[in-house]
Parts: structure tokens; C-alpha cells; sequence
């Protein structure tokens, strides 16, 4: 738990009841008007905003400017994946390197990454998810390795496992790629996602100490980025149902999984909230046309206040909802809001995995859905340190 330092108790109180009146009525309100928005009437039974009961509330805050960032560079941690090298191809600005997350009643603890090695000795940490828990993964070697960059070191990469390890404390930080969470087979010929059956990925995460899981983007592709054929769930083969149902179905399966697998105590179990895109500019500017830039491309600094006046995503109320119910202490990376406010971060045109045509057509091909290393995923990685350690 982060605890907040206060050496007059009374003196504390008073600001730490009124700051908490003020989160519920801002977070309730926000929560209510976009669920209404989207669903065209209340829901049954009240909202969720939650965020990890402490008396330092880690994920109400705001951005503010901070030149000793970012904690590495691009060109000292060769891990990182094109997609996310923004500096090496070509960025142009770097003020969105120059931010640090401030709560609203404490301050963030500063990453510390020999004392992660020194704690976590001979332990295994994996991500499990999609590439936004690649982005994760590959922000927290960069900033272990920055700490300890003499050590010995050693990487293997596969799919859809992929470990570092840092030798000489027997640490080992994985990825394991499941974007569903969930199980995809095969039947003639035809992908099949399977909403009630994990097995075959759970398998492999059953040796960890610390598991990170996300899931969120993959549900809503179609076309040719979806990732399945059909849906298969209650016996039955579909060619589509509900997007916003058929993640509550695999959530309720990974929930089940981990209340039954997973030792509280021995495996601590962590889960990265909904990760934002920034596609629509009429989410952040009130003046935005559609002669304007129609995606983050251009967006060099962050959002100012504590709050975000788009949409707030259906997702990460199903989400709220499954973990609600979980047996197991599954801690939410609450990271949604704070990483809403950061449309600067994404990597746009500024990607390995585009050609040069595609860079001179940012309306059609900036990537404003992943994050620039370095950049924001750190600062999921500060927050995770915190919760780890605190």
C-alpha cells in the first residue's frame, strides 16, 4: 500500500476527506454521463470507477513538466521494437519525453531499478496480452537495464513467449503474447475464438511470481485485423456476437482461471487497464473540423487538467466489473485516464513498421493507438513499481 506521509493527523484529515468527496462526485459523474452517452439509458446497480483503495490515489493526477525525464534513452536499450522507436525514426520534437505523473495527494515513489533487482531476485515477472503489454514489457527492461547496464544479460525471443533475464539476480521479466487472454484454436481450416477455454495459454503462466495481464484493442478489429474466424462459446460457433459481450465472456474465463490457479500467496496478479487510442481530435479540441488533422499526428504536448472530455471506454467498465468479482487481489493498473490525457504520446508517423508512403499519409497510417519508448508505458512502469513495492 502507498501510504501517504502525514505528520499531523488531524491536519491531514480534513484535505484528505474533502479530496475524496471530490474524486467520487468527478469520477461518478464522468463515469455516468459517458455510460449513459453510449448505452442511452443508466445501467442497473451503481457505476464503477474504481481505483486501488489507498490513502495515496495513484491514478487521479496530472501531467507537469520535468527535464530529469525520460529515465533512458532510445539509442542505449536496442529491445525496443520499430513500432515503438519513435526518436530513431525521425521524431522531430521531444518535449513529450519531459513529463512525469504528479497525483493529486502524494507523490509518485521515483523508479529504482537496482532496488527492483535486489527485491525481486530469482523471481519471474511476465506480461501477458497484446502489444500495448509489449510496450509495457519492453519500457520495463529499458528502465532496469538503464539502472544496472553492466550486468549480465540475456534475451530470447519467440512467440509467443518472449524473456529477459537479468543474470546476476536471476530475474526474469517475460511476454507472453495472448491478445484475447483466452485460447484460439483451429477447426477446419478456421480460427475459433474460444470465450470459455484458456488452457492452452494458461499453462504457461502458472510459474510466475508477478503476472501483468492486458487485453482490450483486438476485441473491436474486423476486417483483416481480426484475429479470429468464428466465436465459439457456449458450444455453439458464431460468426460475430457483441464485441462489448464477447470480452465480458473471456474476461469472466480469465477471472475463473486465476481465482483457481493462481496461490495469493505465493503469485501476485496485476491487470493493465483499458489503454486509449487517439483517433478522433474532436475528443480533445472543441474547435477541431474535419479539415483538421484527423488523428494524434502532430500532438507535441499533453492535455492539461485531470480529467479527459471524451468518451469514456465501454471497455474498461466491463473490465471494472469483472475484477470487481475476482476471488484472487487482482490490483488495476488504473492507467485509462492518465494515459487519455497523453495525445502526444503515440507514435504517429514515427514508426518502423511503416514504409515512406505511408509516413507521407498520416490522415490514413499514423499509429496513435501504441506509445513511444521512451515515453508513456514508464510511467505505467513507475505506477506497477509502486503498487509492487508499497
Amino acid at each position: 500500500m502507498v501510504l501517504l506521509s502525514c505528520p499531523l493527523f488531524k491536519s491531514c484529515l480534513l484535505p484528505l476527506v474533502l479530496l475524496a468527496l471530490f474524486q467520487f462526485h468527478t469520477g461518478f459523474s464522468a463515469v455516468f454521463a459517458s455510460l449513459k452517452k453510449h448505452h442511452g439509458h443508466a445501467q442497473r446497480g451503481k457505476p464503477m470507477f474504481r481505483t486501488n483503495h489507498s490513502t495515496c490515489a495513484l491514478f487521479a493526477g496530472t501531467w507537469v513538466r520535468d527535464d530529469s525525464y525520460p529515465l533512458y534513452q532510445y539509442s542505449n536499450c536496442p529491445l525496443i521494437d520499430a513500432e515503438f522507436n519513435c526518436q530513431m525514426y525521425g521524431r522531430p520534437d521531444s518535449d513529450y519525453l519531459k513529463y512525469r505523473w504528479q497525483p493529486l495527494n502524494c507523490v509518485l515513489p521515483r523508479f529504482n531499478g537496482l532496488a527492483l533487482l535486489s527485491k525481486m531476485r530469482g523471481k519471474h515477472v511476465m506480461f501477458v496480452g497484446d502489444s500495448l503489454g509489449r510496450n509495457q514489457w519492453e519500457s520495463l527492461v529499458c528502465m532496469i537495464s538503464a539502472s544496472a547496464p553492466k550486468i549480465h544479460t540475456q534475451m530470447s525471443r519467440g512467440d509467443p513467449l518472449s524473456t529477459f533475464k537479468f543474470i546476476d539476480y536471476g530475474l526474469s521479466i517475460s511476454f507472453y503474447r495472448a491478445p484475447y487472454l483466452v485460447d484460439i484454436g483451429v477447426v477446419g481450416g478456421r480460427r475459433v475464438l474460444k470465450l470459455e477455454d484458456i488452457y492452452a495459454n494458461g499453462k504457461a503462466w502458472r510459474t510466475a511470481d508477478v503476472l501483468v495481464f492486458n487485453t482490450g484493442h483486438w476485441w473491436t478489429h474486423k476486417g483483416s485485423l481480426q484475429g479470429w474466424d468464428l466465436i465459439e462459446t457456449g458450444g455453439k460457433y458464431y460468426k460475430d456476437i457483441d464485441r462489448l459481450v464477447a470480452l465480458q465472456k473471456g474476461l469472466r474465463t480469465w477471472a475463473n482461471w486465476v481465482d483457481t490457479n493462481v496461490d495469493r500467496t505465493k503469485t501476485r496478479v496485476f491487470f493493465q487497464s483499458i489503454s486509449p487510442t487517439h483517433y478522433d481530435p474532436s475528443e480533445w479540441s472543441a474547435g477541431a473540423t474535419a479539415m483538421a488533422t484527423k488523428n494524434c499526428y502532430g500532438e507535441t504536448a499533453p492535455m492539461t487538467g485531470t480529467t479527459y472530455p471524451g468518451t469514456y471506454p465501454d471497455q474498461k467498465r466491463v473490465v471494472d466489473e469483472v475484477i470487481r468479482e475476482m476471488h484472487v487481489p487482482t490490483f488495476l493498473l488504473d492507467i485509462t485516464m492518465l494515459s487519455e490525457l497523453r495525445k502526444d504520446g503515440h507514435p504517429s508517423i514515427y514508426s518502423g513498421d511503416l514504409s515512406p508512403a505511408q509516413r507521407a499519409n498520416p490522415g490514413r497510417s499514423a499509429d496513435c493507438s501504441h506509445w513511444c519508448l521512451p515515453g508513456l508505458p514508464d510511467t505505467w512502469n513507475e505506477l506497477f513499481y509502486a503498487a509492487l513495492f508499497n
